[in-house]
Protein backbone atom coordinates (compact mmCIF):
# COMPACT_ATOMS: atom_id res chain seq x y z
CA UNK A 1 0.00 0.00 0.00
CA UNK A 2 1.50 3.40 -0.98
CA UNK A 3 2.00 6.15 1.58
CA UNK A 4 -1.06 8.39 2.03
CA UNK A 5 -0.89 11.59 0.03
CA UNK A 6 -3.92 13.27 1.62
CA UNK A 7 -5.15 13.03 5.22
CA UNK A 8 -8.87 13.65 5.71
CA UNK A 9 -9.72 14.99 9.17
CA UNK A 10 -13.32 14.32 10.23
CA UNK A 11 -14.45 15.54 13.66
CA UNK A 12 -17.72 13.96 14.81
CA UNK A 13 -19.58 12.67 17.83
CA UNK A 14 -20.41 9.16 16.57
CA UNK A 15 -19.58 6.93 13.63
CA UNK A 16 -23.24 6.86 12.61
CA UNK A 17 -23.09 10.63 12.12
CA UNK A 18 -20.12 10.49 9.76
CA UNK A 19 -20.81 7.19 7.98
CA UNK A 20 -22.50 8.72 4.86
CA UNK A 21 -19.42 10.91 4.36
CA UNK A 22 -17.12 7.91 4.78
CA UNK A 23 -19.13 6.07 2.12
CA UNK A 24 -18.47 8.96 -0.27
CA UNK A 25 -14.74 8.85 0.45
CA UNK A 26 -14.81 5.11 -0.24
CA UNK A 27 -15.90 6.03 -3.78
CA UNK A 28 -12.82 8.19 -4.39
CA UNK A 29 -10.77 7.20 -7.44
CA UNK A 30 -7.57 7.33 -5.34
CA UNK A 31 -8.92 6.13 -2.01
CA UNK A 32 -5.77 4.05 -1.42
CA UNK A 33 -3.86 7.35 -1.13
CA UNK A 34 -6.15 8.68 1.60
CA UNK A 35 -5.64 8.59 5.35
CA UNK A 36 -8.88 9.05 7.30
CA UNK A 37 -8.39 10.67 10.71
CA UNK A 38 -11.49 10.48 12.89
CA UNK A 39 -11.65 12.81 15.91
CA UNK A 40 -14.30 11.65 18.36
CA UNK A 41 -15.06 11.53 22.10
CA UNK A 42 -15.24 7.72 22.04
CA UNK A 43 -12.70 5.65 20.11
CA UNK A 44 -14.65 2.49 20.96
CA UNK A 45 -17.62 3.77 18.94
CA UNK A 46 -15.42 3.87 15.84
CA UNK A 47 -14.32 0.24 15.77
CA UNK A 48 -16.84 -0.29 12.96
CA UNK A 49 -14.83 2.08 10.78
CA UNK A 50 -11.94 -0.38 10.77
CA UNK A 51 -13.90 -2.70 8.49
CA UNK A 52 -12.90 -0.27 5.72
CA UNK A 53 -9.20 -0.09 6.54
CA UNK A 54 -8.31 -2.07 3.42
CA UNK A 55 -10.06 0.57 1.31
CA UNK A 56 -7.77 3.39 2.43
CA UNK A 57 -4.09 4.03 2.91
CA UNK A 58 -4.71 4.31 6.65
CA UNK A 59 -7.38 4.94 9.27
CA UNK A 60 -6.65 6.70 12.55
CA UNK A 61 -8.95 7.31 15.49
CA UNK A 62 -8.14 10.24 17.79
CA UNK A 63 -10.05 10.38 21.07
CA UNK A 64 -10.82 14.03 21.76
CA UNK A 65 -13.78 16.17 22.78
CA UNK A 66 -15.74 17.77 19.93
CA UNK A 67 -17.36 20.43 22.13
CA UNK A 68 -14.97 22.87 20.44
CA UNK A 69 -14.70 21.81 16.82
CA UNK A 70 -11.70 24.04 16.17
CA UNK A 71 -9.66 22.24 18.84
CA UNK A 72 -10.90 18.86 17.64
CA UNK A 73 -9.82 19.55 14.07
CA UNK A 74 -6.45 20.78 15.31
CA UNK A 75 -5.99 17.46 17.14
CA UNK A 76 -6.74 15.65 13.89
CA UNK A 77 -4.17 17.71 11.98
CA UNK A 78 -1.50 16.91 14.55
CA UNK A 79 -2.27 13.19 14.29
CA UNK A 80 -2.24 13.14 10.47
CA UNK A 81 0.79 12.09 8.43
CA UNK A 82 0.17 13.05 4.78
CA UNK A 83 1.67 16.11 3.11
CA UNK A 84 -1.76 17.75 2.75
CA UNK A 85 -4.71 17.68 5.15
CA UNK A 86 -8.33 17.99 4.05
CA UNK A 87 -10.65 19.36 6.76
CA UNK A 88 -13.98 17.64 6.17
CA UNK A 89 -17.43 18.03 7.72
CA UNK A 90 -20.25 15.69 8.71
CA UNK A 91 -22.47 17.24 6.03
CA UNK A 92 -20.13 17.74 3.04
CA UNK A 93 -19.97 14.97 0.45
CA UNK A 94 -17.11 14.75 -2.08
CA UNK A 95 -17.62 13.72 -5.69
CA UNK A 96 -15.55 10.66 -6.74
CA UNK A 97 -12.75 12.56 -8.52
CA UNK A 98 -12.27 15.20 -5.83
CA UNK A 99 -9.17 13.83 -4.08
CA UNK A 100 -7.43 12.99 -7.34
CA UNK A 101 -8.04 16.45 -8.81
CA UNK A 102 -6.83 18.18 -5.65
CA UNK A 103 -3.68 16.04 -5.57
CA UNK A 104 -2.77 17.22 -9.05
CA UNK A 105 -2.28 20.68 -7.53
CA UNK A 106 -0.19 19.49 -4.59
CA UNK A 107 2.99 21.32 -5.50
CA UNK A 108 5.25 23.70 -3.65
CA UNK A 109 3.40 26.60 -5.25
CA UNK A 110 0.03 26.05 -3.54
CA UNK A 111 -0.44 25.77 0.22
CA UNK A 112 -4.22 25.43 -0.02
CA UNK A 113 -6.36 23.83 -2.74
CA UNK A 114 -10.10 24.47 -2.68
CA UNK A 115 -12.80 22.62 -4.68
CA UNK A 116 -16.08 24.17 -5.85
CA UNK A 117 -19.06 23.88 -3.51
CA UNK A 118 -22.54 22.84 -4.63
CA UNK A 119 -25.87 22.60 -2.83
CA UNK A 120 -26.57 19.12 -1.46
CA UNK A 121 -30.26 19.89 -0.75
CA UNK A 122 -31.21 22.37 -3.50
CA UNK A 123 -35.02 22.27 -3.27
CA UNK A 124 -35.62 25.56 -1.45
CA UNK A 125 -34.48 29.17 -1.66
CA UNK A 126 -33.70 29.07 2.08
CA UNK A 127 -31.21 26.25 1.54
CA UNK A 128 -29.64 28.08 -1.39
CA UNK A 129 -29.31 31.25 0.67
CA UNK A 130 -27.35 29.43 3.37
CA UNK A 131 -25.07 27.73 0.87
CA UNK A 132 -24.32 30.90 -1.11
CA UNK A 133 -23.90 33.06 2.00
CA UNK A 134 -21.32 30.63 3.39
CA UNK A 135 -19.64 29.35 0.21
CA UNK A 136 -20.48 31.88 -2.50
CA UNK A 137 -16.78 32.70 -2.90
CA UNK A 138 -16.14 29.14 -4.05
CA UNK A 139 -19.35 28.41 -5.93
CA UNK A 140 -19.64 26.28 -9.02
CA UNK A 141 -19.05 28.25 -12.22
CA UNK A 142 -16.32 30.56 -10.91
CA UNK A 143 -13.01 30.50 -12.85
CA UNK A 144 -10.11 28.25 -11.93
CA UNK A 145 -6.97 29.81 -10.59
CA UNK A 146 -5.36 31.63 -7.68
CA UNK A 147 -7.69 33.06 -5.02
CA UNK A 148 -7.09 35.40 -2.10
CA UNK A 149 -9.35 33.90 0.56
CA UNK A 150 -10.12 30.39 1.80
CA UNK A 151 -12.63 28.78 4.19
CA UNK A 152 -11.56 26.86 7.26
CA UNK A 153 -13.04 23.57 6.07
CA UNK A 154 -13.67 21.66 2.84
CA UNK A 155 -10.18 22.54 1.59
CA UNK A 156 -6.80 20.79 1.45
CA UNK A 157 -4.06 22.50 3.49
CA UNK A 158 -0.31 22.01 3.44
CA UNK A 159 0.21 20.21 6.74
CA UNK A 160 3.56 21.79 7.59
CA UNK A 161 2.02 25.25 7.14
CA UNK A 162 -0.74 24.39 9.61
CA UNK A 163 1.66 22.92 12.17
CA UNK A 164 3.83 26.04 11.91
CA UNK A 165 0.98 27.93 13.60
CA UNK A 166 1.80 26.14 16.87
CA UNK A 167 -0.73 26.73 19.65
CA UNK A 168 -2.73 29.07 17.38
CA UNK A 169 -3.82 25.98 15.44
CA UNK A 170 -6.34 25.23 18.22
CA UNK A 171 -8.25 28.40 17.36
CA UNK A 172 -7.78 29.26 13.69
CA UNK A 173 -10.38 26.75 12.46
CA UNK A 174 -12.89 29.00 14.21
CA UNK A 175 -11.38 32.23 12.89
CA UNK A 176 -11.31 32.16 9.10
CA UNK A 177 -9.79 35.62 8.66
CA UNK A 178 -6.92 34.77 11.03
CA UNK A 179 -6.12 31.53 9.20
CA UNK A 180 -6.09 33.21 5.78
CA UNK A 181 -4.02 36.12 7.08
CA UNK A 182 -1.47 33.80 8.70
CA UNK A 183 -0.99 31.90 5.44
CA UNK A 184 -0.73 35.08 3.36
CA UNK A 185 1.79 36.61 5.79
CA UNK A 186 3.90 33.47 5.44
CA UNK A 187 3.92 33.93 1.66
CA UNK A 188 1.62 31.02 0.80
CA UNK A 189 -0.75 30.99 -2.17
CA UNK A 190 -4.25 29.51 -2.57
CA UNK A 191 -5.73 27.68 -5.57
CA UNK A 192 -9.36 27.19 -6.59
CA UNK A 193 -10.05 23.95 -8.50
CA UNK A 194 -13.68 24.12 -9.72
CA UNK A 195 -13.44 21.03 -11.92
CA UNK A 196 -14.34 18.97 -8.83
CA UNK A 197 -17.11 19.64 -6.34
CA UNK A 198 -18.47 18.86 -2.91
CA UNK A 199 -22.17 18.67 -2.07
CA UNK A 200 -22.82 20.75 1.04
CA UNK A 201 -25.99 20.33 3.10
CA UNK A 202 -27.68 23.47 4.39
CA UNK A 203 -30.27 24.17 7.09
CA UNK A 204 -33.68 24.53 5.42
CA UNK A 205 -36.57 24.67 7.99
CA UNK A 206 -37.34 28.36 8.49
CA UNK A 207 -37.06 28.42 12.27
CA UNK A 208 -33.78 26.52 12.39
CA UNK A 209 -32.43 28.58 9.50
CA UNK A 210 -33.05 31.79 11.47
CA UNK A 211 -31.44 30.36 14.62
CA UNK A 212 -28.47 29.02 12.65
CA UNK A 213 -27.85 32.36 10.91
CA UNK A 214 -27.95 34.13 14.30
CA UNK A 215 -25.78 31.53 16.05
CA UNK A 216 -23.24 31.66 13.23
CA UNK A 217 -22.89 35.43 13.55
CA UNK A 218 -22.51 35.25 17.32
CA UNK A 219 -19.89 32.50 17.01
CA UNK A 220 -17.87 34.30 14.34
CA UNK A 221 -17.83 37.61 16.21
CA UNK A 222 -17.34 35.97 19.59
CA UNK A 223 -14.29 34.04 18.38
CA UNK A 224 -12.92 37.01 16.46
CA UNK A 225 -13.20 39.50 19.34
CA UNK A 226 -11.64 37.44 22.13
CA UNK A 227 -9.19 39.62 23.95
CA UNK A 228 -10.13 42.81 22.09
CA UNK A 229 -9.88 46.15 23.91
CA UNK A 230 -13.05 48.14 24.51
CA UNK A 231 -12.27 50.73 21.82
CA UNK A 232 -12.02 48.08 19.13
CA UNK A 233 -15.28 46.44 20.20
CA UNK A 234 -16.99 49.83 20.08
CA UNK A 235 -15.68 50.48 16.58
CA UNK A 236 -17.04 47.15 15.31
CA UNK A 237 -20.40 47.75 16.98
CA UNK A 238 -20.71 51.07 15.16
CA UNK A 239 -19.55 49.54 11.87
CA UNK A 240 -21.80 46.44 12.08
CA UNK A 241 -24.60 47.92 9.88
CA UNK A 242 -22.12 47.70 6.99
CA UNK A 243 -21.57 43.94 7.44
CA UNK A 244 -24.35 42.86 5.01
CA UNK A 245 -22.97 45.19 2.34
CA UNK A 246 -19.41 43.91 2.77
CA UNK A 247 -20.49 40.26 2.74
CA UNK A 248 -22.76 40.76 -0.29
CA UNK A 249 -19.84 42.21 -2.23
CA UNK A 250 -17.73 39.17 -1.36
CA UNK A 251 -20.26 36.54 -2.42
CA UNK A 252 -21.88 38.32 -5.37
CA UNK A 253 -19.61 36.83 -8.11
CA UNK A 254 -20.34 33.33 -6.83
CA UNK A 255 -24.06 34.03 -6.49
CA UNK A 256 -24.15 35.17 -10.11
CA UNK A 257 -22.10 32.25 -11.46
CA UNK A 258 -24.09 29.73 -9.42
CA UNK A 259 -27.34 31.07 -10.87
CA UNK A 260 -26.00 30.57 -14.38
CA UNK A 261 -25.13 26.96 -13.58
CA UNK A 262 -28.00 25.92 -11.29
CA UNK A 263 -30.83 28.42 -11.84
CA UNK A 264 -31.84 28.65 -8.17
CA UNK A 265 -35.09 30.51 -7.21
CA UNK A 266 -34.84 34.29 -7.58
CA UNK A 267 -36.25 34.70 -4.05
CA UNK A 268 -32.90 33.33 -2.86
CA UNK A 269 -31.54 36.88 -3.15
CA UNK A 270 -34.03 38.09 -0.54
CA UNK A 271 -33.18 35.23 1.81
CA UNK A 272 -29.46 35.92 1.44
CA UNK A 273 -30.06 39.58 2.34
CA UNK A 274 -32.19 38.65 5.34
CA UNK A 275 -29.65 36.08 6.50
CA UNK A 276 -26.75 38.52 6.26
CA UNK A 277 -28.78 41.10 8.17
CA UNK A 278 -29.48 38.59 10.96
CA UNK A 279 -25.81 37.70 11.06
CA UNK A 280 -24.83 41.38 11.27
CA UNK A 281 -27.19 41.92 14.21
CA UNK A 282 -25.74 38.87 15.99
CA UNK A 283 -22.19 40.06 15.37
CA UNK A 284 -23.06 43.47 16.78
CA UNK A 285 -24.34 41.85 19.99
CA UNK A 286 -21.19 39.76 20.35
CA UNK A 287 -18.93 42.76 19.76
CA UNK A 288 -20.94 44.61 22.41
CA UNK A 289 -20.00 41.93 24.91
CA UNK A 290 -23.03 39.62 24.90
CA UNK A 291 -21.69 36.13 25.72
CA UNK A 292 -21.55 33.86 22.66
CA UNK A 293 -21.08 30.52 24.44
CA UNK A 294 -24.71 29.43 23.98
CA UNK A 295 -24.66 30.29 20.30
CA UNK A 296 -21.38 28.44 19.84
CA UNK A 297 -22.93 25.30 21.33
CA UNK A 298 -25.99 25.68 19.10
CA UNK A 299 -23.83 26.21 16.04
CA UNK A 300 -21.85 23.06 16.87
CA UNK A 301 -25.12 21.12 16.99
CA UNK A 302 -25.95 22.28 13.46
CA UNK A 303 -22.40 21.55 12.29
CA UNK A 304 -22.43 17.99 13.62
CA UNK A 305 -26.01 17.04 12.78
CA UNK A 306 -26.97 19.29 9.87
CA UNK A 307 -28.66 16.43 8.02
CA UNK A 308 -31.36 16.44 10.72
CA UNK A 309 -32.09 20.10 9.94
CA UNK A 310 -32.60 19.77 6.20
CA UNK A 311 -35.54 18.85 3.98
CA UNK A 312 -33.93 15.45 3.30
CA UNK A 313 -35.26 13.76 6.46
Amino acid sequence: MPEPKLSVVLATDTYATIRPVVDRFRQQSVRELLELVFVTPSAADFEASLEHREDFGAIKIVENSVDELSRARAAGVRASTAEYVFIGETHSYPHPQLAEALMQKFTGEWAIVMPAMTNGNPKTAVSWSGMLSDYGRWAEGLPEGEITYIPVYNAAFLRTALLALGDRLDFVFGRGEELAAAFRNAGYKFYFQPSVTMDHLNVSPYGHWLVQRFASGMMIAGNRSRGWPLWRRAFYVLASPMIPVVLWRRVFPGVRSSFRVSGWPVSTVLWITLGLTIRAFAEMLAYAGIPAAGSIRRNNEYELHKLAYTDLV
